[in-house]
């Protein structure tokens, strides 16, 4: 009777396996069949593990499960468009602004150091700029009717994945034995701390950003002040430098133009309140749900990620990256419990130590024990 309850134990858990094997090669070649809104398939995913907890807390207030995936999908649905459609009108209205902007620039800049005066040649550059506002112009106009589909497709993916989640959950770790679904669950934690530093956290700091920058262009008199303002609030999701990469070309543009001035206000002002302020007075205050990533790892997910995978490598890229700490965190958990590693290094050195003093120890003997036999 024993025999037979194994052997129907082995049966189940090979079944399992076998069914989670063909999930996984289904899911490869749909993938692969999917390729071109992968990108958005999986920015739909993790949207919704991250709108997960906000469904189950509508649900408890009372709401059916398809009320509540349908309100946390209108929450994800608003949350886009707030994000995306103030760059896209940005660029529509401004466009012609900036084409104008550079097209003025001169095509050669004197620069006087030391005594010394140089002809910088910049005007390839400006032509390399212009042919590249001009080319992202046409290829936005050109990929608006595919972006609107992808839009929908997100849409209705995200409040499948909602409203059924739990159940995909359940399928998703069912053939994973009990003594390891410990470390599924460290690696989904991880996971969902991830993506809410990603969107939650990212998202308040460009907010922040926002509100600081549109005032400080006004009050300094650039024309298109909520223009810019909307880009560094962009830029905030790039780590590490972040608006930098805004204020670093407009104080460059004031040097170009002889301002010096204007170089200096911007460039200290614009430094101190767009680019570390928002960082300064909001992501402490939210960071204790967020995964806590060292900002070098998540630039190199970051870049490592927009390189390989595009637009979605932003939010994949890291992702990855944190979950391959959390996994190696586990591991050195469980090697070396809760040593330090110059403990384990300092106790290595020890054990080699004894070995070598009891190897000494016993050559000196079977040296002296040789001796008194010859003798």
């Amino acid at each position: 009777m024993t025999g037979t309850g194994t052997e129907d134990r082995a049966a189940n858990t090979r079944r399992r396996y076998v069914l989670a094997g063909i999930v996984v090669a289904l899911g490869v070649l749909t993938g692969g069949i999917l390729l071109e809104v992968l990108g958005t398939i999986l920015l739909a995913l993790t949207v919704a593990y991250v709108l997960m907890p906000v469904q189950g807390w509508l649900v408890r207030r009372g709401l059916s499960e398809w009320t509540g995936s349908l309100a946390a999908t209108l929450l994800g649905f608003l949350s886009a468009i707030a994000v995306f459609s103030p760059l896209v009108v940005a660029l529509y209205f401004r466009l012609e602004q900036v084409l104008e902007v550079v097209t003025g620039l001169p095509d050669e800049v004197s620069i006087t150091a030391f005594g010394m005066t140089h002809a910088v040649e910049v005007g390839q550059v400006q032509a390399t700029a212009l042919e590249f506002l001009s080319g992202a112009a046409t290829t936005l106009a050109l990929a608006l009717p595919v972006l609107a589909i992808k839009f929908a497709l997100f849409v209705v993916l995200l409040f499948g994945l909602l409203l059924k989640g739990d159940d995909a959950g359940r399928a998703a770790i069912a053939p994973v034995p009990h003594a390891y679904r410990d470390v599924v669950y460290a690696l989904a934690k991880r996971a969902r701390e991830t993506l809410y530093a990603i969107y939650v956290l990212q998202v308040a700091t460009s907010i922040a950003t926002l509100a600081i920058a549109y005032p400080l262009f006004w009050a300094l008199g650039y024309e298109g002040a909520l223009t810019l303002a909307i880009v560094a609030a962009i830029m905030q999701f790039v780590p590490i430098i972040g608006p930098s990469m805004l204020i670093a070309p407009i104080t460059l543009y004031h040097v170009v133009a002889g301002d010096l001035a204007a170089a200096v206000l911007i460039g200290t002002l614009g430094l101190v309140l767009v680019a570390w302020l928002p960082d300064v007075a909001v992501r402490p205050r939210l960071a204790r749900r967020s995964a806590g990533l060292p900002g070098s790892l998540y630039f190199v997910g970051f870049t490592g990620g927009l390189f390989t995978l595009g637009a979605i490598g932003v939010v994949v890229g890291p992702l990855i990256v944190a979950v391959f700490v959390e996994a190696v965190d586990l591991l050195a958990d469980e090697v070396n419990t809760d040593a330090s590693f110059s403990e384990i290094i300092e106790e290595n050195l020890e054990t080699a130590t004894d070995v070598d003093d009891t190897a000494d120890a016993e050559t000196t003997f079977e040296e002296s024990n040789s001796k008194i036999t010859n003798d």
